[in-house]
């Protein structure tokens, strides 16, 4: 039972009090600047550094926290940027003005060439993957940090659906370095693609906006690229290890996640793996929401220098969940294994325009089982359960030149997606007891994309010009069509060819302002779900939907306008963007009978003329001194179905982020305050059945220090005030839709140990 209190919210407010006073106390002889890239601004990380006795590294925005010593000058090195030494008139300026800038560099590291393999643009974003987003069990939550992701979630704990400006599902591109990806084989998404990523060695998440990425598919609402950690050659061999470790009291949630490596001259090879279980949690109104959860990973990985110009880099993971609460579904997840692995080759060239070349492969495979085993149904009129299994296979080829200060990419990629999957109904209770009934979920469904891509970049005078284009044919087939799906369907084969094309210009405007203008237009065809699905509600609402083979390509084309600001010590960015679909791939109601008698009705997915998402995303990032600085986010779309005249479903509200973080004893510790306040939805879809979501606001905080060189802690507490609140794309519970909350007051600690 939930116990509210004045003294619980004084208790808070001296937490959040002392965590101020502890930063403005340890803040005071303290100096900190941040180093960027000249060309796109972005923190450099990683960089090492030494200034007389002070050591250490960049954090993950980029900065360095020092306390100034007379006389001594700064030595700085990177990978990518190289080793460069500032005396102390320069570091004084750099004081001054906040900010260093650093040309990235080719660097000849014998036996390979290190480059830069992408030019970011202003409008994309990056998170930068923490010790503590590491130990999550699923890499859809981390998304959740900057608000321009939403999720859709039908557990508590698992199944972080991604939606990106109002884009979701295979509107979105989710691939690891540029080409992997899984599909869910659960029918109702409880495993989707950010499930299955392992994050043991992600070293940066790249969200990119908009369906300008073409060179790693099509995303026609954006792509979401999860970055893998380089390798860590060294001359000398020896090896590396992290061991982490967190309880989270909410839940009762325990999560560690471990790494061993072995390094040499010529090779890094390691195993890593992961395992986290929780239970029920209680919300802010102090009722218990099921949250049972099992999730673990174990995998291997090497990269090879098998020549002083060839890399080859393996890796291989396997995760498995058990026992997962599913609260607002019918089904609960009783297992999910997983087998993801990956090979690339990399060529480097020395002294001509072609730099490297790299050819990759991979593979996915999904087993998944859910039934309604775990569920309290009283009476039990029927025993459902659903395996299920998708495979996912791919290969991708690409080349890199260098033209002076222009870059261009070149390439070829394949990929292929399978799903099976029997839905089996044992009845109980009723005319129909004793009797097993089977539905084809998947109908044995492929698709095979063929694509040919290139990206362009190159400096003309004062503007910076990008070009990126796609052509990919998209072949699909249900190879074991069922029979009430064929009687509605005429067609379960169709050939489609989807182009697409994106061009960017931006400029600079003084010293401190600078624009950029992109254009796009990319189609997608229809996933195996909108084509294919049979009679299976995984949609909003409890309606079955019935696929459609016969889909047109939908086709995204849109505007991004970006304006930034950069001084010393305040960066500002202002993202507009405005998306017009047509043939936007949605769903109708039918007059056909569905196949549960607790359904209401069918729809089945039609291509509407026209819709339109428009929307902005703002960031402020302000050095305050002291070691403190602050940071604000907020996004919002808007979603209007404009045949219906009525807004479109899915659509997550206005999202604010502002957070305060100080950094101090050279980085040994950092403390935060975070703040989140989302809006009230009111613009929803009644021909969707939702419903209108409540505001809230939440208030963070945590602090870590690293007690040695080798072992740090953090604690901090999420939800200070025991907001009762829910997400406005929460899937409600139940056949009264009632809304599934979030965790209320959560208490967390973590250790962290390197060697």
């Amino acid at each position: 039972m939930k116990i509210k209190t004045d003294y619980l919210k004084n208790i808070g407010l001296v937490m959040l009090l002392s965590v101020l006073t502890l930063n403005v106390t340890l803040a005071q002889n303290g100096r900190s600047f941040q180093i960027l890239d000249q060309a796109t601004k972005d923190p450099i990380i990683g960089l090492m550094y030494h200034y007389a006795e002070q050591k250490g590294v960049s954090d993950d925005n980029g900065y360095l926290y020092l306390t100034y010593i007379s006389g001594e000058s700064l030595h700085l090195s990177h990978i990518n940027y190289g080793k460069w030494v500032i005396d102390e008139k320069e570091l004084l300026e750099v004081f001054e003005k906040g900010k260093l800038f650093r040309r990235e560099s080719i660097v000849n590291l014998q036996p390979v060439s290190v480059i830069s393999l992408k030019i970011t643009e202003d409008k994309d974003q990056k998170i930068h993957i923490s010790e503590q987003e590491r130990l999550h069990h699923d890499a859809g939550a981390i998304l959740n940090l900057n608000p321009v992701v939403a999720s859709i979630r039908k557990s508590g704990a698992f199944a972080f659906d991604p939606v990106m400006r109002g884009f979701k599902y295979e509107q979105l591109n989710i691939v690891i370095d540029g080409l992997q990806s899984a599909n869910a084989a659960c029918p109702n998404r409880m495993d989707p693609p950010t499930s299955q990523i392992a994050l043991n060695r992600i070293k940066q998440i790249e969200i990119l906006k908009g369906p300008h990425a073409l060179r790693y598919g099509i995303g026609l609402g954006g792509t979401i690229n999860f970055l893998q950690e380089d390798p860590r050659f060294s001359i000398e061999r020896g090896f590396y290890g992290r061991y982490s470790t967190m309880y989270e009291s909410n839940g009762k949630v325990f999560r560690n996640e471990g790494r061993i490596g072995f390094t040499g001259e010529n090779h890094d090879i390691g195993i890593m793996g992961s395992y986290s279980t929780g239970s029920d949690y209680v919300d802010g109104n102090g009722n218990i929401v099921p949250a049972n959860f099992k999730r673990g990973t174990l995998g291997m990985y090497g990269d090879f220098h098998i020549s002083n110009s060839d890399l080859l880099q393996i890796t291989v993971n396997r995760n498995f969940a058990r026992d997962v609460d599913f609260p607002t579904l019918a089904m609960d997840l009783r297992s999910d294994d997983t087998w993801m692995g990956s090979v690339r080759h990399t060529r480097s060239f020395q002294g001509r325009s072609l730099q490297s070349w790299t050819t990759s492969g991979y593979f996915t495979l999904v087993d998944h089982l859910m039934d309604n085993g775990l569920k309290a149904l009283n009476p039990r009129m029927m025993n459902a359960r659903t395996p299920a299994n998708t495979q996912n296979l791919g290969a991708r080829t690409e080349g890199f030149w260098h033209y002076g200060k222009s870059k261009l990419y070149a390439g070829l990629d394949f990929k292929t997606e399978a799903a099976q999957g029997i839905r089996e109904r044992e009845f109980l209770m009723g005319p129909n007891a004793g009797k097993t009934f089977y539905d084809n979920a998947w109908q044995d469904s492929r698709i095979n994309k063929t694509g040919a891509f290139t990206s362009y970049h190159v400096p003309v005078g004062p503007y910076l010009f990008s070009l990126a284009g796609r052509l990919e044919i998209n072949h699909a087939i249900a190879h074991d069509p069922a029979e009430e799906f064929s009687n509605v369907n005429t067609g379960n084969e169709i050939t489609q060819l989807n182009p697409g094309i994106s061009a960017g210009l931006k400029r600079n405007l003084g010293e401190d302002f600078s624009v950029g203008f992109w254009l796009a237009r990319v189609s997608r065809s229809g996933s195996i779900t909108e084509r294919y699905i049979n009679y299976f509600p995984v949609g909003v609402d409890p309606y079955e939907m019935l696929g459609n083979p016969d889909l047109n390509p939908e086709t995204n084309n849109q505007m991004d306008l970006v304006l930034s600001y950069n001084r010393s010590k305040i960066s500002v960015e202002l993202n507009l963007f405005a998306a017009y679909l047509t043939n936007n791939i949605t769903a109708e109601k039918t007059e056909l009978t569905p196949r549960l008698p607790t359904s209401p009705g069918v729809r089945q997915f039609v291509n509407i003329d026209q819709a339109l998402k428009t929307g902005f995303e703002t960031s402020f990032n302000h050095l305050i001194g002291y070691g403190f600085r602050q940071q604000l986010m907020f996004a919002y779309t808007y979603g209007q179905n404009l045949v219906l005249s009525e807004a479109l479903p899915e659509i997550a509200p206005f999202d604010l982020r502002y957070a305060i973080i100080g950094s101090h004893f050279n980085n040994r510790l950092n403390t935060a305050i975070r703040l989140r306040h989302v809006s009230a939805q009111n613009r929803i879809s009644e021909s969707f059945g939702e419903t209108v979501s409540q505001k809230f606001t939440l208030i963070d905080i945590d602090a870590s220090y690293d007690i040695t060189s080798f072992m740090a802690a953090k604690v901090g507490v999420q939800n200070l005030f025991d907001q009762a609140y829910y997400e406005h794309l929460n899937r409600p519970i139940g056949i009264n839709r009632v809304p599934m909350y979030a965790p209320g007051r959560n208490f967390f600690f973590m250790l962290n140990f390197k060697f």
